[in-house]
Order: structure tokens, then C-alpha cells, then sequence
């Protein structure tokens, strides 16, 4: 798109330097939310919601404050699911529509992305290094990583401020390892960190294809309602791939227990009958759901998916920010506490670590490790 100019658009390979001192850039230099509207109006009126976005002033509340814009939609869902196929859908899109897009990519093992990216955890973090150096596999090299990462997620925060005022939608991809949003402390710190600062929605992203067995969509809709009880954050289910497989017989079968009971009886497993049984206990969770049938690959449904945001935003600040403000305290209590264990247990892992090696250079090297850690700066691209 014509406004995405400012966007690197090009591979950014990880850097090989694990968690270098990187400097903030200047926030009137090169940002796509300056570039996408040379005007500085706020878009189209299919989004009247999204305009008079302001950064709340100092001696004002700011929960009772939170702009309406930019909206934070956090895409999660399992590997090979099509998040990032579909934030590159959704960015052509909403650019087309001069919409303003800030983006943000948390998956420290891609490879390359289709679309253009702000912040990148790549350029903070290498995830190789962190394997080796911690002994871990590539699935714990990636919790390590995102741990790492949110332990400076208020240095993001700080980046987003400077931008929100000319923003529209923060789209932010996650990677597919989903227990990072299920238990893991860096997915609560990054949404509660998120969520006290402008309206954030989790996006759920599901393979339609893959759950053509009931067993498959009911092990789905559990991580999904996982999802939501440890967010507590407006949720919307978006099955993907709906140009290879319709999506309808997956909300017949959350609209009515006969239909999935009728499904699970062919199959022979003791599961079907634990997953008949939980479709019962599910019924409440799928009667309030938003759901929404989308194609990363053909652009269908991308409408129906921004109305859903629309809805998912306007009940951010009617139903969750009064939440927010009877459970401020023990929020921020428990952000900080999550933040603190994260630092903890990387100074543990890098003493482990250390004893574990007997060469001086090796040794060097954690203490280079350990001390860029504490020292890193995030920065936009």
C-alpha cells in the first residue's frame, strides 16, 4: 500500500548479538502512523469509534481516561494457523482504507514476515543464543525469549504513547506456542500492561480445517476459553481458512448439543465421551462468544472481523474498565510481582548456567549476556 511507505518492508534477519544496548529513535522520524495520513484526519466513517484518540494527561485518572483509540488486537492461536497470514490481510486491508497501523511482532523464531513490522522482538532478542545458552529447546527457547522481552515490555509502552495520538490499530502477532497466554507470567504481563492502557481485544485464531473432528474443535475451544479466563479481556474466535472449509457446521455445533453430540457419537474413543460431556459445561461460554468466519488467503470475512473488533472495543470500555477500576490494585500488584520473578529466574538460569561452563570465554560471554539484558533499549525500525 501507497501509506505503508515508511514500513520496512524487507527480511529483517535476527541480530547475532543477544540482547544488544539499542537507543530509542527520534518520534518524528520515519513512522508509518505520520505516513499513512498526510492529513491527519482519523479515516473513514465505517470507524467513527476510532477517532478522538487522546493520551490521557497526568493529573487525570487514567483508567477512567482510556483513549478509544488505537484499539490493541492481540492475535493468538496455535502454529500453522494463519496469524500472520491474516495481520497481513487486515493491514493491506485497513491501509487501504487509510486506516493508521502500528505493528508489533512477538514470535522471536520467525523467520521472515509478509508484512511490515514497527517493533520486532527479533531486534532485542535472539532466541538461537538464548537456546544455547540456557540449554534449552526451541520451545523453551521461545518462552525464554518472550519472558525476557516482557520484563522491558514498559519500554514498548513508552513507544506506543508517542504514537497513539495518530494512530487507528495496533495489530500485534504472537507465536504459536499459546501456553505463553495460558500460564506463562510474560502473556499476563504484556496484556494486563496492555489493557491499562488503551482497548485491547484477543483475537483467537482457529484452523477450520483442523477441526472438521469434534474432539479437535472442542481441544480449541477449551484453550480458547483458557484464553479468556486468564485475560478477562473482550474475545473473539475467527476461523481462519473458511475458503478451503466453511465454517458453519462449527457454529451449529456450539449453537446446538444435539448436533456435536451426534458428531462425537461416531467416534469411538473414550475422549468423545469427555468432550460431550465438556460441550455441556462450554454452552455459556459459546452463548456470548463472537465468532467470525474469516480467509487470510481471499480477504472473506475481513468486514464481518472489523465490525466484531468495533463491538469487542465499545464493550472494553463498558464492561472491562469498570472491572479494571475495582481491581486496579491487584493488577498492578501482580504485574509487578510477575515482573520481578521474571528477573529473578533469569539471574538464576544465567548462575546455573555460568557453573555449568568451565571455558573463561564462555564465562565472558553470560556476563556479556546478563549485563546487555539488564542494559537493552527497545526500538522501532
Amino acid at each position: 500500500a501507497a501509506d505503508g511507505a515508511s514500513f520496512r518492508t524487507q527480511a529483517h534477519p535476527a541480530p547475532f548479538i543477544v540482547l544488544p544496548a539499542l537507543h530509542f529513535v527520534n518520534p518524528m522520524e520515519g513512522t508509518a502512523a505520520q505516513s499513512s495520513h498526510s492529513d491527519g484526519t482519523a479515516g473513514d466513517s465505517d470507524m467513527a469509534g476510532m477517532d478522538g484518540s487522546s493520551v490521557p494527561s497526568p493529573d487525570k485518572d487514567p483508567l477512567k481516561c482510556i483513549p478509544r483509540s488505537p484499539v490493541v488486537v492481540l492475535m493468538i492461536g496455535m502454529a500453522g494457523s494463519g496469524k500472520s497470514t491474516f495481520m497481513h490481510r487486515m493491514i493491506l486491508r485497513l491501509q487501504s482504507q487509510n486506516k493508521r497501523i502500528y505493528t508489533i511482532n512477538l514470535d522471536p523464531a520467525v523467520r521472515n514476515l509478509a508484512y511490515p513490522v514497527n517493533i520486532d522482538i527479533r531486534d532485542t532478542v535472539n532466541y538461537k543464543e538464548v537456546m544455547k545458552h540456557f540449554g534449552l529447546g526451541p520451545n523453551g527457547g521461545i518462552m525464554t525469549s518472550l519472558n525476557l522481552f516482557a520484563t522491558k515490555f514498559d519500554q514498548v509502552l513508552q513507544l506506543l504513547d508517542s504514537r497513539a495520538n495518530n494512530l487507528d490499530f495496533v495489530l500485534i502477532d504472537t507465536p504459536g506456542q499459546i501456553e505463553v497466554f495460558n500460564w506463562s507470567a510474560s502473556g499476563q504481563i504484556v496484556c494486563d500492561a496492555l489493557a491499562v492502557s488503551y482497548p485491547t481485544i484477543v483475537c483467537y485464531m482457529v484452523d477450520t480445517a483442523r477441526c472438521a473432528k469434534p474432539v479437535t474443535f472442542m481441544s480449541n475451544m477449551l484453550y480458547a476459553c483458557s484464553i479468556l479466563y486468564k485475560t478477562k479481556l473482550p474475545f473473539i474466535v475467527a476461523f481462519n481458512k473458511v475458503d478451503v472449509m466453511p465454517h458453519d457446521f462449527l457454529c451449529e455445533w456450539m449453537q446446538d448439543f444435539e448436533k456435536i453430540g451426534l458428531a462425537l457419537s461416531k467416534e469411538t474413543s473414550y475422549v468423545a465421551s469427555l468432550a460431550k460431556s465438556m460441550s455441556l459445561a462450554m454452552e455459556e461460554f459459546y452463548r456470548n462468544l463472537r465468532t467470525v468466519g474469516v480467509s487470510a488467503v481471499t480477504g472473506q470475512g475481513c468486514a464481518d472481523f472489523e465490525h466484531a473488533v468495533l463491538a469487542a472495543a465499545d464493550e472494553f470500555h463498558t464492561q472491562y474498565v469498570p472491572f479494571l477500576l475495582e481491581q486496579r490494585q491487584d493488577i498492578e500488584e501482580k504485574r509487578k510481582k510477575a515482573v520481578e520473578e521474571q528477573i529473578q529466574s533469569f539471574e538464576r538460569n544465567m548462575n546455573r548456567a555460568k557453573r555449568g561452563r568451565e571455558e573463561q570465554d564462555e564465562d565472558r560471554n553470560m556476563d556479556d549476556l546478563e549485563a546487555n539484558m539488564r542494559d537493552c533499549l527497545i526500538q522501532e525500525r
